[in-house]
Order: C-alpha cells, then sequence, then structure tokens
C-alpha cells in the first residue's frame, strides 16, 4: 500500500481503488453527524439504506470525510446510535469501515461465527428498546473459520461449544446447497455462513420477545449480511 501525506489529506491506494480519508476541517459543515432529530425521523428501512450506500462508497474507496475531532466531541456526553451490527470476530470484518460510519452511530457485538447467545440479545435489547436504534443487522462473512470449524465438526476447547450452535444450521445448508457440501469447498462453507445468519435471525425473534415486538410494531427492522472479504462488499437480505 502506498500512502502519501499532504498537508493533512491522507491518500492511499488500497484494494478498492483510491481511498480518499480527509482530517478535520473547520470549513467542513457538520449535516451529516447523527443527531436525536435526525435518527427520529429515520425510517428502520431508511437507515438499511444507509447502510447499502456507506458500503458503496467504501467499495468504490470514497469514503466521506471524516471530523474525528467533531465526532468525539459530540458524542461525549451522549451517543445516538441509529443501529446495531452483530458479526464475527474476524479482523478482515471492520464493521464501522466497511459501512463508512461515523463514531457513535452504530452500536458493535462481535462473536466467533457471530453466534447468538443471551448476552447478545441483551445487547440488541438496550441498543433498541432503551437506546433507540432501529436496525439489527446480523451480518456472516465468506471464509469465516468459526463456520468451517463447525463443517469440519471441530473440537477444541470452548471452541467446540461454539461451533456446534453453527452446526444447527448444517441440515437446511446441505439440503439447499447446489454442489458438494464439503468442508474443504469454500462455495459450501460460504452457503452455511448464509444458512447460518438467517437461523440467527430466527433465532432472536425466537428468543427475545422485546425484541419480536419491537419487529411486529415495525419499530425496528432485523436484517441479514454477508461480507465478501475478497471485494468489500455486503450483500443484504431479510429473512
Amino acid at each position: 500500500m502506498i500512502i502519501a501525506l499532504i498537508t493533512g489529506l491522507v491518500i492511499s491506494s488500497s484494494l478498492f481503488g483510491i481511498m480518499q480519508i480527509s482530517s478535520d476541517s473547520d470549513s467542513e459543515n457538520d449535516d451529516d453527524l447523527l443527531t436525536d432529530e435526525i435518527r427520529a425521523n429515520m425510517k428502520p428501512a431508511e437507515i438499511l439504506q444507509a447502510f447499502k450506500d456507506g458500503n458503496q462508497r467504501f467499495t468504490e474507496g470514497n469514503l466521506r470525510r471524516r471530523k474525528f475531532v467533531k465526532e468525539v466531541s459530540a458524542t461525549s456526553e451522549k451517543q445516538t446510535p441509529y443501529a446495531i451490527v452483530h458479526s464475527c470476530i474476524d479482523s478482515r470484518v471492520p464493521v464501522e469501515t466497511i459501512f463508512d460510519a461515523r463514531i457513535g452511530e452504530i452500536f458493535s457485538t462481535r462473536l466467533a461465527g457471530n453466534v447468538i447467545n443471551s448476552d447478545v440479545l441483551g445487547g440488541m435489547e438496550f441498543a433498541t428498546s432503551l437506546s433507540g436504534a432501529k436496525l439489527i443487522l446480523v451480518m456472516g462473512h465468506t471464509r469465516c473459520g468459526a463456520v468451517k470449524g463447525a463443517a469440519d465438526s471441530a473440537e477444541f476447547g470452548h471452541l467446540t461449544a461454539l461451533v456446534n450452535k453453527i452446526k444447527v444450521a448444517e441440515g437446511e445448508a446441505k439440503s439447499s446447497f447446489n454442489g458438494d457440501a464439503d468442508p474443504n469447498n469454500y462455495a459450501y462453507v460460504d452457503h452455511l455462513a448464509k444458512e447460518y445468519v438467517k437461523l440467527a435471525i430466527n433465532q432472536i425473534r425466537k428468543e427475545s420477545p422485546v425484541l419480536k415486538e419491537l419487529e411486529e410494531k415495525e419499530a425496528i427492522l432485523i436484517a441479514g449480511g454477508m461480507y465478501n472479504i475478497g471485494t468489500g462488499k455486503v450483500d443484504f437480505f431479510e429473512v
């Protein structure tokens, strides 16, 4: 990667083209900083579209001008996130970056294989019911090690219990996959990852009456996504 520093402007070449990230500037307005009023006027579907737009900017290497000092200052006493993303711990899946999100816009929970448990559900209930977020995005990714471990029936310490949560999706994944359902076939592993995201979304609805009621009232939207670590693109879907 080639990085050039030009009077505070950082221009870096990346896999996704020329990515420009600018530093704070007093001449920039703050119209795109998230506020209570902006969030209150946004519908869950509009927030999902904002995620799609942000990911498109990321893949095109056209990120918004960052205002780190202003972002920190604006969120120093309160936060107004409009979404919560539950994703994998994989180091290649930097959630805020791939959605071109500012500080304070996204609640983020991360667990290997983006598995769901009661702690994750508690975080989602806090983010939505108590803190006002309107979108829950469960996001898997391609070439996921935890999902590969589930396909391999891996057994190793506490990881065994974790991958067994993902294995629950294996039956549907094998029956719906058009090809060789082999753990060494990453097309199948990626298919299993997506099927687990679908299962996780249904698990959220089943195990959290709080979130199910919010969704039925259309106060929140629960959606799924698959992040491609080779292209940077997120494919969104609803279940």
